[in-house]
């Protein structure tokens, strides 16, 4: 599922790998710039493999939702990210291994042109559905709004 939200983003798997929350970390975890990354490990998304019990944590069904690299084709994964890490950034980010770069990273038109995606309903749908033995309902401005991560009013990128 987690690649799925590549694939329907328009990005060409072929091109892009995961690296993993700890590479985004370097970068999105400095009090000035928001600390998006202690956001995203003290949140439902970071947990997400927790819920599982053993036998649903080797489970496709539900590793397609519970975990970025469980989910991806083995040949877009690196060393840096791991299945029990979770719903990583790159979920719903897209695979960072060329976006990472600062000098792409400062526009978003670059970033956009390799590999980031933006979470938007359609994507956070991939996975809040009603295929979820959990399913309550998804609203996605109330819950986009609980695990937003933004950087502080007024930081340039620049």
């Amino acid at each position: 599922m987690a690649l799925s939200l590549i694939l329907f983003s328009g990005v060409n798997a072929q091109d892009y790998e995961y690296i993993g929350a700890k590479k985004c970390k370097m970068c999105h975890n400095k009090p000035d710039k928001g600390e998006q990354y202690n956001k995203w490990a003290a949140g439902p998304h970071a947990k997400a493999m927790e819920v599982l019990n053993a036998e649903e944590a080797q489970d496709a069904k539900c590793l397609k939702c519970h975990s970025t690299a469980g989910a991806a084709d083995e040949d877009m994964l690196t060393d840096y990210i791991t299945v029990e890490e979770g719903v990583s950034c790159e979920s719903c980010h897209g695979p960072g291994s060329v976006y990472k770069n600062l000098k792409i990273m400062k526009s978003r038109e670059e970033s956009m042109a390799n590999g980031l995606i933006l979470p938007t309903d359609e994507v956070c749908r991939k996975c809040h559905n009603e295929e979820s033995p959990n399913f309550k309902g998804f609203n996605f401005e109330e819950y986009v709004a609980k695990i937003a991560h933004p950087y502080p009013e007024g930081w340039d990128e620049e």
